[in-house]
C-alpha cells in the first residue's frame, strides 16, 4: 500500500497487527476505516491475473506484474475446506483405542509444576513457550490438545467452526474415553494452555464450552492419579477465583456438592484407584472451594443446596465435613452475618435436629450439630424472635427426646443437650430441662449422674430454680424415675450401645479389668483421656499412654462397641492415674478434632491442674466442654467413680438432694395444694416401685426424703422470721402426719425404716414446735401423735433407737401430766408390751443358761433394752398409779419410789399372774379403744390424702404424656418430615441431574456418531474405502404441492427377517417382536419431521436462533413467554407427549417422552414469522388438535386438551396476525381461500386442488387415520398403450369405488335396506370398511420405511401373508371391482412417488399361494415401462380433460353434499357411523380402557373427512371455455409454455449498450400496497461492468394493448447517476449470471466473485454495499437462492459451499446473518454451480471435477453424490444445475478442453432421490439455464434460447435464435415472458405473440400520472428479428 500522507502511530500499529494475510484491512478494523481516503495505491496478490495487478484504491491505477506469483495456503485456513475443526477429532478417537504397551511411557513426572503444592495453594500458571510445549508432547493427548490450540490461535473462523459443530462437547466426550494411562498432568497443562489461548482470543462462547466440557468435566480428570486430580482442582480454583461471579451460577455450590457426591462420596466408584485418605483430601479441597464461594456472600439457593446435601447424603464423614465447613464459615467468614440470617430461616439449620436422631451417626457428628446450634444461639446479630425455632420453643424438647432410640443416648448427647438448654439462653427453659431428664431415664447411672449434677448445681446457683422445676407438669415422676435401675441390672444400662465407641456412657459396658480388689471398669473416655491427643499424633489413634493392652485404644475408636480383650491384666501392669477420671466429663475427647481438645481443669480442684491438662480460662476452652459443676460436697470425683456401685450411690445421694430441694424449697406454701404436690412424689415412688427395680428400695428413698424433710423443717422453724413462721409450722405439722402414716404403714413391714435420724429429727421438730406442752386441740392431737411415734421407736430392735426414744419419752412423762385414764392405759399398755417383747425373747427365756455365744449377745441386748425401759416404766407407774387405781388391783407392785431393787423386783413381778391379769383385763382393752378413737380418723384422712395425691399424679402424668405426644408429632411435622422431604427432593433433583447427564452424554455420542458418519462418508475427509450399503426411508420434507417425495438415509435399518419368518410360521419359537420395540423402531426411523439424521441438538445449537437472539437484542425486545400447554406431537409413527411454549418471538415444543432419554428428541423451535398457516384439526374425531404449516413447508400436528386448543390457536393468531387467516371452520376456510374458483378457472391443477381440499378437510400426512385421500381415476390397467383421449379408460367418478360394478351396487343396496340394529345405536350403512384408513395406507406403502415397521406392528409383529399384500396394480383394481367390501381409494403417493412401487430395501414379502411367485416390486400396468413412467402417466391422467370435467363428482362424494344425508344414501355412500365426525363423543366416556379401545377402533376404522360443501360442486371450465373467458377478461397474460408455438421476441436497448447483460430478472414476490395495485413490478438488471438497474415492468394488459410495459431506470444511461457494484471482481473470474442473486422483493443484490473472497450484499435502492461476509477461503464462484427466500447458498474455489440465512425484518429481507448456517464439504475441486431447495431440504453443488453432491440444508449432512455419465476421458465440469419444484435435478455437464462442440455438452435429469432418468446431448454451449414449472429454459453461447420438457429433456419447439451469445435467462413469475440478457447489452423479452385482430394500436391511457418521457417507456412494439 502506498499512502499519500503520513500515518499516525495507531494506524501503523493496526496495520501491523492485521498481519500480511488480512485481505481487506479497511473494512474490518474500525480504526483503519478512515484510511481508505489516504490510499494512493493498493495492490494485493489476490487481485492479480497474469501480468495485470488491480489497483484496489479508488484511483484505479492498475499495475503490471513482472515477477512470479507464489501461492501458499495456511493449514489453519485449509482445514476449513475439508470439514472444519471436527476433522481432527477422529485422531483423538484413535487414541481412545490405545493400550499401555502401544505408547511411550508417560506419567505425572513429565511436567510437574510443583505438585506438592499446599492444599490451599493456587495452581501454578505455566509460561507458555516452545520448550514447555515440547515437554508436553511426550503425551499424545496433550499433543492433540496443543495442535487444537494452534489451530485456534488468531483464527476466528476455526473458533467458530469448533463452536458451531459442538466439537468441544465431543472433545470432552472423547477425552472421557481416553485410557487412564494417557491422562496425566501433561494433559491438564495442555488444557490450561488451550483455555488461556481462548481467553486471550476473547471468544466467550468458546471459552464457556471449554469450561463446561473440559475444565469442569470431572469425568475426564477422575481417571488420573492423585497429583493430577489435586492439580486439576487447584487450577479450577484459580480460574474460578479470577472471575467468581461468572462461574458461580453454573459451577457454584450445587455443582461442587454434586461433584463430591458423584465422584468422591463415601463408597468409592467402581474402578476408583485412590486411597480413602486421598479421596478425603480431594473432598477437602473441593470443600475449600465451597468455603471460598460462601465466604464471598451466599444466597438462599446455595444454602438450600447445602442443606439438601446434608439431608440426602447420610454418610457421617461427609456430614461432619459439611458441618465443620459451616462452623468455620460462621466463625471466620466475612459474610457470616448473612449466613446467620439464612441459617435462621425456618427449615434451614434447625433441620439438623433430624441428624441427631439417626442411628447411624456417632457422637462426633452430634457434637458438631450442637456446636453449630450453640454458635447460632450465641449470635447477637439476630432478633431473639428468630432463635425461637432453633430453641424448639413451640415444639419443645420432649418431642426431640422421644424420638431418640435407646441405643443411641450417650453422655455426649445428654451433655450437649444440657449445655444447650442451660447455657445458651439467658432464661433457662425448665420444661426443656425436664424433657432432658426424661431422656436420661433411658440411660445408665453415669449419664444420669451427669444430669443430676447439672440440676444440683443449678439449684445451688439459681434461686428460683427449685420453684421453676416444681411448676413443671408431673415433675415428681420425672425426677423420681431417675431412681429406676434399667433392665439388665446394675450400671450396664443400654447407654450408647450403637455409637462409634466414643463417649460410652457406662463403665460396665466395656468388660472389666481386674484391679486388685477393686473391679474397675474404665469407661472408654478414660482411655481416650489418657491419650491426651495433640495435633501431632492426631493420625495415630492408638497412642493410649500407659495401657499396653493389645490394640485396645484402636478397637475403641474403630469398632463400635467391641469389648476389651478379656485377658486379665495384673494390677501391677496398669498404672492408671485416677485423677484423670475427671475427663470422663469431657466425654468423646477421643473423637474430637485435635483443634478442639478439652483443657478444662477439674471442677473440684481448680487449684491443682491435672497431669496433661494445662489449666486454662473457662472462656477459651472449647465451648462444649466447660461444664464445670460446683458441688457443695467435697467427695473427690476420682473416688466417686471407682465403680459402678459408687456411681449409683452418688446418683442416689444427689438425686435425693434434688428431689428434696424441689419438694421443700420449690413447692411453696403449706396448704393442701402444696402438700398434694409433695405427696405426689411418694405416689410416684410407690407407682414406680410396684413394677420396677430401683437403685434403692422405695421405702429407703421415702425414708431418706422424710429424714431430710424433717431436718429442713427443724431448720426452717428455728431460723425463719416471724412472718413465715405460721406457714412453716403448718408444714411441720403436716410433715409429722406423713411421717407417722409412713411409719405406721410401711414401718410395720420393714422395721429398718424406724431409723435413728428420723427419730432425732422428729423429736427435734416436736421440741421445736413445743408440741408436748402447747394448749389446743390440734396441738393435743399432735402430742398424741408424738407419743405414738416415740412408742413406735421404742419398739424397734435397734438398742440405739430404742434407748433414744425411751429417754425422750421418759423426759416428757416426767414433766407432762396425764389427764385421762384412756391415755394412761394406752401408754402403760404400749410400754409394757415393748418390755414384755424384750423379756419374752427366746434368749431371755433361756436366761443365763444360754451358753452359745449368740445367746449371750442376745441376752445382753435384752438386758440392755430392759435397762432402758425400766426407768421409763417406773416414771409411768408413778404417774398413773392413782389414776388407774393400781393400789386396788396390784397390791404386789414393787415400789416405784426409789426402791433400789425395783429393777430386779419388777423383772420378777411382771411375770406373775397378778400383773398379767390386770393388764389383760383392764389396760389392754382400754388401750385398743384409745388407739381406735384417737388415731383412726388420722389414718382415714391420710388414706384420703394419698388417694387424692395418686389421682392428681395420674392426671398430671396423663397430661404430661399427652403433651409429650403432641410435642413429638409437632417435632416430626416441623423438623423430621421437612428434613426427609428435603432429602427426597434433593435425591430427586440429583437423580434428574444424573439423568440429564446421561441424556447429555448419549446425545453427545449420537451427535458424534452422526458427525463421524459425515467424516467417514464416501466424500468425507476420512472416507472409508468400503462404504456400507445405504438404506433409505421417507422424509417428511414436502414441496409446495405437499408432495413428500424425498428419501433420506435410514441409519436404524432393520430387514425385518423376524417378521417374515413369523409370517411363514418359522420363527414363532425364538421371539415375539414386541409392538413397543417396533414402534420405537419406527420412531427412530422418522425422528423429527425435518431431521435427516438421528442427532439431537445440544442446547446451545442453532446459529440462526443465536443470530435472531442478537437481532432481538438490537431491537431491544426481550422474548417473553406468552403461554404454555401440555400437548402431544402426532407423527406418522408415534405420538410424543410434550409441552408447547409460545413466546413473543418463537414457538417451541419440548418432547417429554421416554424415548427422549435415549436421545430421540422431537423438540423444535421456530420463529413465529415463519408460520404460514394454522389449521384447526380433529384427532380421533375430537376437535382438539392444530396443524401448523411453516413457510418452508414443514408442518406439525399437535393434539391438546380440548379446551386448551382454542386458547393456543387464538394466541397464535394474535401473535402472528398480519399473515395468518383465522377462520373458524373448514367450510369457511375453503370459501375464503377462493381455491374452488381458481380450480374452476384452471389456475391450479387437479392434484393441487385435491391436495388443498384434503388439507382443509383435516387430512394430514402426520396421522395415518386421516391420511389424504385421492381417487382411483383409471379403469384400464391392461392395455399396452394408455390413450387418455378415450373416456373408457377412466373410472366413473360419480360412484363410490365399490359400486362401479352394477352387480355390487345391487348387493350393497339390499344389505343397507335389510340392516336393522336391535339396540338402535348403529345407523344403517352401506360399507363396514372405509375408503381411507391406517391399514390401507400401510398396505400401499409397505415397501417404504417407516410404513414397513408400522405395518408389522399392526400385524402383531409379522408381515401379512403375500396374497393380501399390495403386489400388483392391475390385481388390486380387479379385486376392487369384484369385491363390494373393498372400498379403498388411493393415496397421493400414486401421483408423485415412484419409489413406493419398488422394494428398494429388499424386504422378504413372501410368495403368492398359487403361482409361488416371490412378491417384490409392485407389478405395473402394461402401459407403464417403469415406476417413474407409471407416475408420470398416472399424473397426466389426473390432469387429463376427462378427469377435469368429472372430478367434481368425486369431490361431492368425499368432501361434498353426497357425503351424508339422503344424497349419500342415494349415492350408496353411507359408512359405519363411527367414521363420521360428531358420531361419538369420546370425552363422555369416563372409563379409560373403554375410551382407549374406541380410540383404537376409530384410528383403525378410518375417518370421513369434514364436509366442506353442502351443495353440488361447480364444474371446471373446459379448455375452449377457458380460451373464451381469457379473451373476454384478457387481464391475465398468456403463459409462454401453453403457447410454445406462438412465441415472439422483443428487444429493449439502452440498458448497457455494448456491455453484456449478465442478469435480468423480475423478483417473484414483490409487495405492493393496495393503493398502488396495478403499479409496475421491479425488473433488475446487472451488466458485466457491474452497472445495476432497477426498471419498471408490467406484463400484458388489455387496456394498454402491448405485450408488456418496460419502464427504463433513468440512472443507467446517465454516467453521473450510474450505480456500480463496489469492490472489484477477481481478475481471474469471469463475471457471469451465476455470481448474482436478487432478493425476492427486488431490494437487495447478493454478489460473489470479489477479489477478497467476500460475499457482498448491495442495496438496489441506495446502490450501496450494506454488508460483506468473508468466510470462504477463496473466491466465491456461484450463488443460488431458494424458492421461499429463506436461504442463500454460495459455492467457492475453496471447494466448499455455505448456506446462509437471509435476515428478515418485518417480512422483508435486509441482509444475511453474519455466520453461515451450514458449511458443506466434500468436493475436491472448485465448486462452479449451486442450487438450493429449502422445502425439500436439499442443497446441491456441482464442481469442476464432474461431481454433484447433495447435502441437507437444515443439518448440513451429506446425502449422496452423483457422477453424470460421460464417454469422454477428459475432465467434465458441472457448469449449471437447477432443482425443479418436484425435486428433479437438471445438470448441465461440459467436457473441459474439448475443441469441437460435438459431444461436449449434455443435459442430465435425476430424480429427487438421485436416480438417473435420462441424458440429452447438446449441440451448443449452455450459458444459463432455469426451470419453470415442467419446462427447462436455456440460453447458449451460440445465441439460441431453447425450451425443453423437464421429464424427457426433449425440445418443445425449435430453439429461438437470438443472434448474439445469450448471457442470462429468467422467466417472469406469471410464466408470461422469458427475459434474455445478451452479450451486446440488449434485453430480449420473449412472450406470446397475439393474433393481429386483438391488437388496438395506441397507448390509450395516461401512465399512472407519471411525467416520464415516452422515450423511457418501451411498449413492447419493437420486435426483435
Amino acid at each position: 500500500m502506498v499512502f499519500h500522507e503520513a500515518l499516525s502511530a495507531n494506524h501503523v500499529k493496526a496495520l501491523f497487527s492485521a498481519g500480511p494475510n488480512c485481505i481487506s484491512p479497511f473494512s474490518q478494523e474500525a480504526e483503519l476505516g478512515d484510511l481508505s481516503t489516504k490510499v494512493l495505491l493498493h495492490y494485493s496478490p489476490k487481485a492479480c491475473r497474469n501480468p495485470i495487478c488491480l489497483d484496489l484504491s479508488p484511483n484505479l491505477l492498475h499495475g503490471r506484474l513482472t515477477g512470479n506469483k507464489v501461492v501458499n495456503w495456511d493449514i489453519k485456513d485449509m482445514i476449513n475446506c475439508v470439514g472444519g475443526m471436527p476433522v481432527l477429532l477422529p485422531i483423538l478417537e484413535q487414541l481412545t483405542l490405545l493400550t499401555p504397551d502401544q505408547s511411550e511411557p508417560t506419567g505425572s513426572e513429565v511436567i510437574s509444576p510443583d505438585l506438592s503444592t499446599p492444599a490451599d495453594g493456587d495452581w501454578v500458571i505455566l509460561p507458555s513457550n516452545r520448550a514447555s510445549e515440547a515437554r508436553l508432547e511426550k503425551n499424545l493427548v496433550a499433543t492433540f490438545l496443543l495442535v487444537l490450540k494452534h489451530f485456534l490461535q488468531r483464527h476466528p473462523i476455526n473458533q467458530e467452526s469448533l463452536l458451531h459443530t459442538h466439537a468441544v462437547a465431543t472433545l470432552g466426550g472423547l477425552l472421557q474415553r481416553v485410557p487412564a494411562f494417557l491422562v496425566d498432568v501433561s494433559v491438564l497443562v495442555a488444557v490450561q494452555l488451550l483455555i488461556e489461548q481462548v481467553t486471550f482470543e476473547k471468544n466467550t462462547h468458546l471459552l464457556q464450552q471449554l469450561h463446561t466440557h473440559l475444565l469442569f468435566n470431572f469425568s475426564i480428570w477422575n481417571q488420573g492419579d492423585f497429583p493430577l486430580r489435586i492439580g486439576h482442582i487447584q487450577y479450577m480454583s484459580t480460574v474460578i477465583k479470577d472471575s467468581r461471579k461468572q462461574f458461580r451460577k453454573k459451577y457454584g455450590v450445587q455443582f461442587l456438592l454434586d461433584t463430591i457426591r458423584l465422584y468422591y462420596g463415601s463408597n468409592p466408584r467402581e474402578g476408583e484407584t485412590l486411597s480413602d485418605d486421598d479421596i478425603r483430601t480431594i473432598r477437602a479441597s473441593l470443600c475449600g472451594l465451597l468455603k471460598y464461594y460462601i465466604s464471598k456472600g451466599t444466597t438462599q439457593e446455595e444454602l438450600q443446596s447445602i442443606l439438601g446435601y446434608i439431608a440426602a447424603i447420610g454418610d457421617e464423614e461427609q456430614l461432619c465435613e459439611m458441618l465443620e465447613l459451616l462452623l468455620t464459615l460462621l466463625q471466620t467468614s466475612a459474610a457470616r452475618d448473612q449466613l446467620f440470617l439464612l441459617l435462621f430461616e425456618p427449615g434451614a439449620a434447625d433441620s439438623c435436629y433430624a441428624l441427631l436422631l439417626s442411628n447411624k451417626h456417632s457422637d462426633r457428628l452430634r457434637q458438631l450439630v450442637f456446636k453449630l446450634f450453640e454458635r447460632m444461639l450465641k449470635c447477637d446479630r439476630v432478633y431473639e424472635r428468630s432463635k425461637q425455632r432453633l430453641k424448639l420453643k413451640e415444639v419443645g424438647y420432649s418431642g426431640l427426646t422421644l424420638l431418640f432410640s435407646d441405643t443411641h443416648i450417650t453422655p455426649t448427647l445428654v451433655k450437649s443437650l444440657l449445655h444447650q438448654v442451660l447455657s445458651t439462653d439467658a432464661v433457662i427453659s425448665y420444661k426443656d430441662l425436664m424433657a432432658l431428664v426424661q431422656l436420661s431415664h433411658r440411660t445408665g447411672p453415669n449419664v444420669r449422674l451427669i444430669v443430676c449434677k447439672r440440676i444440683y448445681s443449678l439449684l445451688q446457683t439459681h434461686a428460683d430454680a427449685a420453684q421453676q422445676m416444681a411448676k413443671q407438669l408431673c415433675w415428681q415422676e420425672t425426677l423420681t424415675r431417675l431412681f429406676l435401675r434399667l433392665p439388665g441390672g446394675g450400671a450396664s444400662g443400654s447407654s450408647g450401645g450403637g455409637d462409634g465407641g466414643s463417649g460410652r456412657g457406662d463403665a460396665a459396658s466395656l468388660g472389666s479389668l481386674d484391679l486388685g480388689r477393686n473391679r474397675l471398669e474404665p469407661p472408654s473416655d478414660i482411655m481416650m483421656a489418657s491419650s491426651r491427643r495433640t495435633p501431632s499424633d492426631a493420625g495415630d489413634r492408638r497412642s493410649v499412654d500407659s495401657l499396653d493392652v493389645a490394640d485396645a485404644g484402636g478397637s475403641l475408636c474403630e469398632t463400635p462397641g467391641r469389648p476389651w480383650p478379656p485377658t486379665p491384666v495384673k494390677a501391677g501392669g496398669l498404672t492408671l492415674d485416677l485423677s484423670l477420671v475427671h475427663l470422663y466429663e469431657q466425654a468423646d475427647s477421643g473423637s474430637q478434632t485435635p483443634g478442639s481438645m478439652t483443657s478444662t481443669p477439674s471442677p473440684l480442684e481448680t487449684a491443682k491442674p491435672f497431669p496433661g491438662a494445662p489449666a486454662a480460662d473457662k472462656e477459651n476452652s472449647s465451648s462444649l466442654t466447660d461444664d464445670s459443676f460446683l458441688f457443695s460436697d467435697n467427695i473427690s470425683l476420682g473416688e466417686s467413680f471407682n465403680s459402678a456401685e459408687r456411681a449409683e450411690e452418688e446418683l442416689c445421694r444427689l438425686l435425693l438432694e434434688v428431689v428434696l430441694c424441689v419438694m421443700w424449697r420449690g413447692v411453696e406454701g403449706s396448704d393442701d395444694a402444696a402438700w398434694q404436690e409433695r405427696g405426689q412424689v411418694f405416689s410416684a415412688l410407690t407407682k414406680l416401685g410396684t413394677s420396677n427395680e430401683m437403685l434403692m428400695t422405695v421405702d429407703q428413698i421415702k425414708l431418706s426424703l422424710l429424714e431430710r424433710m424433717l431436718e429442713q423443717a427443724v431448720t426452717d422453724n428455728r431460723e425463719s422470721p416471724a412472718a413465715t413462721l405460721p406457714q412453716h409450722t403448718e408444714s411441720a405439722v403436716r410433715l409429722l402426719h406423713v411421717v407417722q402414716d409412713f411409719l405406721q404403714a410401711e414401718g410395720l413391714v420393714s422395721p429398718a425404716l424406724w431409723s435413728e435420724p428420723l427419730l432425732e429429727h422428729t423429736v427435734a421438730l416436736m421440741d421445736g414446735l413445743m408440741v408436748w406442752y402447747a394448749a389446743g386441740a390440734q396441738w393435743h392431737q399432735l402430742a398424741q401423735l408424738g407419743l405414738r411415734l416415740l412408742l413406735g421407736f421404742m419398739a424397734q430392735e435397734d438398742p440405739q433407737v430404742c434407748a433414744m426414744a425411751t429417754a425422750k419419752l421418759n423426759g416428757i412423762l416426767q414433766t407432762k401430766t396425764i389427764e385421762s385414764q384412756d391415755e394412761a392405759c394406752y401408754l402403760l399398755g404400749r410400754v409394757e408390751g415393748i418390755l414384755r417383747r424384750a423379756t419374752d425373747s427366746p434368749a431371755a427365756a433361756e436366761g443365763t443358761e444360754g451358753t452359745e455365744p449368740d445367746g449371750q449377745t442376745q441376752t445382753q441386748a435384752v438386758t440392755e433394752t430392759y435397762s432402758f425401759l425400766v426407768p421409763l416404766l417406773r416414771t409411768l407407774l408413778a404417774k398413773v398409779y392413782r389414776l388407774l387405781y393400781m393400789e386396788l388391783h396390784l397390791p404386789g407392785l414393787p415400789d416405784t419410789n426409789g426402791s433400789p431393787s425395783f429393777f430386779e423386783d419388777f423383772q420378777q413381778y411382771c411375770r406373775g399372774p397378778e400383773w398379767r391379769v390386770y393388764l389383760d383385763k383392764y389396760i389392754i382393752p382400754y388401750m385398743k379403744q384409745y388407739e381406735i378413737e384417737t388415731f383412726s380418723l388420722g389414718h382415714e384422712n391420710m388414706a384420703l390424702f394419698w388417694k387424692e395425691c395418686h389421682e392428681a399424679f395420674m392426671v398430671n402424668l396423663h397430661r404430661r404424656e399427652r403433651q409429650r405426644g403432641e410435642s413429638k408429632i409437632r417435632f416430626q411435622e416441623q423438623f423430621v418430615e421437612p428434613f426427609s422431604r428435603r432429602g427426597r427432593q434433593e435425591n430427586l433433583r440429583y437423580n434428574s441431574m444424573l439423568k440429564q447427564l446421561h441424556t447429555h452424554n448419549s446425545a453427545l455420542l449420537r451427535q458424534w456418531k452422526a458427525a463421524r458418519r459425515g467424516l467417514f462418508s464416501e466424500r468425507g475427509p476420512w472416507a472409508d474405502s468400503q462404504q456400507c450399503e445405504l438404506q433409505w426411508r421417507l422424509s417428511s420434507a414436502e414441496n409446495f404441492s405437499r408432495m413428500r417425495l424425498k428419501l433420506v438415509r435410514n441409519y436404524n435399518f432393520d430387514l425385518h427377517r423376524e417378521a417374515s419368518a413369523l409370517r411363514d410360521n418359522l420363527g414363532v419359537q425364538h421371539q415375539k417382536v414386541s409392538a413397543e420395540s417396533l414402534l420405537l423402531e419406527a420412531a427412530k426411523q422418522v425422528k423429527v419431521s425435518d431431521l435427516e439424521d438421528d442427532i439431537l441438538d445440544l442446547p446451545e445449537e442453532d446459529p440462526t436462533t443465536a443470530n435472531q437472539a442478537e437481532e432481538a437484542e438490537e431491537a431491544g425486545q426481550k422474548e417473553k413467554l406468552v403461554l404454555w400447554e401440555d400437548c402431544e406431537l402426532v407423527t406418522v409413527v408415534d405420538v410424543f407427549p410434550g409441552r408447547l411454549e409460545l413466546t413473543t418471538q418463537h414457538i417451541y415444543f419440548y418432547d417429554s417422552s421416554t424415548e427422549k432419554e435415549e436421545g430421540v428428541g422431537q423438540d423444535f423451535k421456530w420463529p413465529l414469522s415463519q408460520i404460514r398457516e394454522v389449521h384447526l384439526r380433529r384427532y380421533n374425531l375430537r376437535r382438539s388438535a392444530l396443524e401448523i404449516f411453516l413457510i418452508d413447508q414443514t408442518n406439525y400436528f399437535l393434539n391438546f386438551k380440548k379446551e386448551a386448543r382454542n386458547k393456543v390457536y387464538n394466541r397464535l393468531l394474535l401473535l402472528r396476525s398480519p399473515s395468518l387467516y383465522g377462520t373458524r371452520s373448514p367450510q369457511e376456510l375453503l370459501k375464503t381461500s377462493g381455491l374452488t374458483q381458481k380450480w374452476v378457472n384452471r389456475e391450479i391443477s387437479n392434484f393441487d386442488y385435491l391436495m388443498q381440499l384434503n388439507t382443509i378437510a383435516g387430512r394430514t400426512y402426520n396421522n395415518l387415520a386421516q391420511y389424504p385421500v385421492f381417487p382411483w381415476i383409471l379403469s384400464d390397467y391392461t392395455s399396452e398403450e394408455l390413450d387418455l383421449s378415450d373416456p373408457r379408460v377412466f373410472r366413473d367418478l360419480s360412484k363410490p369405488i365399490a359400486v362401479l360394478n352394477d352387480r355390487n351396487a345391487k348387493a350393497v343396496r339390499e344389505k343397507y335396506e335389510s340392516f336393522e340394529d336391535p339396540t338402535g345405536t348403529i345407523d344403517r350403512f352401506h360399507y363396514g370398511t372405509h375408503y381411507s384408513n391406517a391399514a390401507g395406507v400401510m398396505h400401499y406403502l409397505i415397501r417404504v420405511e417407516p410404513f414397513t415397521s408400522l405395518h408389522i406392528q399392526l400385524q402383531s409383529g409379522r408381515f401379512d401373508c403375500a396374497d393380501r399384500q399390495f403386489h400388483s396394480i392391475p390385481a388390486t383394481w380387479q379385486t376392487l371391482i369384484d369385491n363390494p367390501n373393498d372400498v379403498k381409494e388411493l393415496i397421493p403417493e400414486f401421483f408423485y412417488f415412484p419409489e413406493f412401487l419398488e422394494n428398494q430395501n429388499g424386504f422378504d414379502l413372501g410368495r403368492l399361494q398359487i403361482s409361488k411367485e416371490r412378491v417384490n416390486d409392485v407389478i405395473l400396468p402394461k402401459w407403464a415401462k417403469s415406476p417413474e413412467d407409471f407416475i408420470y402417466k398416472h399424473r397426466k391422467a389426473l390432469e387429463s380433460e376427462y378427469v377435469s370435467s368429472h372430478l367434481h363428482e368425486w369431490i361431492d362424494l368425499i368432501f361434498g353434499y353426497k357425503q351424508r344425508g339422503p344424497a349419500a344414501v342415494e349415492a350408496l355412500n353411507v359408512f359405519y357411523y363411527c367414521t363420521y365426525e360428531g358420531a361419538v363423543d369420546l370425552d363422555a366416556i369416563t372409563d379409560e380402557k373403554e375410551r382407549k379401545a374406541l380410540e383404537g377402533m376409530i384410528s383403525n376404522f378410518g375417518q370421513t373427512p369434514c364436509q366442506l360443501i353442502k351443495e353440488p360442486h361447480p364444474v371446471r371450465l373446459s379448455l375452449e371455455e377457458l380460451e373464451r373467458r381469457k379473451a373476454r377478461l384478457d387481464g391475465c397474460p398468456l403463459s409462454i409454455f401453453e403457447h410454445v408455438t406462438e412465441l415472439k421476441s422483443f428487444f429493449v436497448e439502452g440498458i448497457s449498450d455494448g456491455v453484456a447483460l449478465v442478469k435480468a430478472v423480475v423478483p417473484k414476490n414483490q409487495s405492493h400496497s393496495f393503493i398502488s395495485q396495478g403499479s409496475p413490478d421491479t425488473l433488475v438488471t446487472v451488466s458485466q461492468n457491474c452497472l445495476m438497474g432497477t426498471h419498471g415492468w408490467l406484463p400484458y394488459d388489455k387496456n394498454i394493448s402491448n405485450y408488456f410495459t418496460f419502464i427504463k431506470d433513468p440512472t443507467v444511461s446517465n454516467p453521473k447517476t450510474q450505480r456500480f457494484l463496489s469492490s472489484p471482481f477477481c481478475p481471474s473470474i469471469e463475471v457471469t449470471t451465476r455470481l448474482f442473486v436478487v432478493s425476492h422483493d427486488g431490494k437487495l443484490l447478493f454478489s460473489g466473485g470479489h477479489w477478497d473472497n467476500s460475499l457482498r450484499v448491495t442495496s438496489l435502492v441506495k446502490g450501496k454495499t450494506t454488508s460483506q461476509h468473508i468466510r470462504h477461503m477463496d473466491i466465491v464462484t456461484c450463488l443460488g437462492t431458494d424458492h421461499c427466500g429463506i436461504h442463500l447458498i454460495s459455492g467457492s474455489r475453496d471447494t466448499t459451499c455455505m448456506v446462509w440465512q437471509v435476515q428478515q425484518q418485518g417480512g422483508a429481507p435486509v441482509g444475511l446473518y453474519p455466520k453461515p448456517v451450514q458449511v458443506l464439504y466434500g468436493h475436491t475441486d472448485e465448486v462452479v454451480s449451486v442450487s438450493i431447495s429449502t422445502e425439500l431440504d436439499m442443497a446441491v453443488s456441482g464442481s469442476r471435477d464432474g461431481t454433484v453432491i447433495i447435502h441437507t440444508v437444515r443439518r448440513g449432512q451429506y446425502m449422496r453424490s452423483l457422477r453424470p455419465p460421460c464417454e469422454s476421458s477428459l475432465p467434465v465440469s458441472i457448469l449449471h444445475l437447477v432443482i425443479s419444484w418436484e425435486g428433479h435435478l437438471v445438470v448441465h455437464t461440459c467436457v473441459e478442453g474439448k475443441a469441437t462442440l460435438k459431444d461436449k455438452n449434455a443435459l442430465h435429469l435425476y430424480s429427487v432421490n438421485g436416480k438417473h432418468l435420462c441424458t440429452e446431448p447438446l449441440k451448443e454451449q449452455v450459458t444459463d439455464m432455469c426451470v419453470s414449472g415442467e419446462y427447462v429454459v436455456m440460453g447458449s453461447e451460440q445465441g439460441y434460447l431453447s425450451i425443453r420438457d423437464l421429464y424427457s429433456l426433449a425440445l418443445c419447439v425449435p430453439p429461438l435464435a437470438m443472434r448474439v451469445a445469450v448471457r442470462s435467462v429468467s422467466v417472469t413469475k406469471e410464466q408470461s415472458h422469458a427475459l434474455v440478457g445478451l452479450q451486446d447489452g440488449k434485453l430480449i423479452v420473449v412472450g406470446v405473440g397475439k393474433p393481429a385482430e386483438m391488437r388496438s394500436g395506441q397507448i390509450t391511457r395516461k401512465l399512472w400520472g407519471s411525467s416520464k418521457r415516452l422515450t423511457q417507456i418501451s411498449s413492447g412494439e419493437t420486435e426483435y428479428h
